[in-house]
């Protein structure tokens, strides 16, 4: 079974950086597509960005760009979400979720951790 395990998130002024981790286990993960998610007070979910786990390929919603950076670790078992630039639309909870990279329907999903950008 899929576990994911977000951290990294809090509280941060406009401009600003963060980094939200997303520890995985119970699989091995190179036929995994990761993603990661966010959901701000009113909105729907939303797509920001994913990695092919084994060949590395990542994906990046125009939104965010230029400004975030997704990225893993093999050894820690890990994807990351470097943030730049923040600004409050980024306001948000984020989920990072996994899903086979043949299917598309994510199928398992962290408990989600608060990026909050203060202007």
């Amino acid at each position: 079974q899929v576990q994911l395990v977000e951290s990294g998130g809090g509280l941060v002024q406009a401009g600003g950086s963060l980094r939200l981790s997303c520890a995985a286990s119970g699989r091995t993960f190179s036929n995994y597509y990761i993603g990661w998610f966010r959901q701000a007070p009113g909105k729907g979910r939303e797509f920001v960005a994913g990695i092919n786990w084994g060949a590395g390929s990542t994906y990046h919603a125009d939104s965010v760009k230029g400004r975030f950076t997704i990225s893993r670790d093999n050894a820690k078992n890990t994807v990351y979400l470097q943030m730049n630039s923040l600004n409050s639309e980024d306001t948000a909870v984020y989920y990072c979720a996994a899903r086979l990279a043949t299917l598309i329907k994510y199928d398992s999903w962290g408990q989600g951790t608060q990026v909050t950008v203060s202007s």
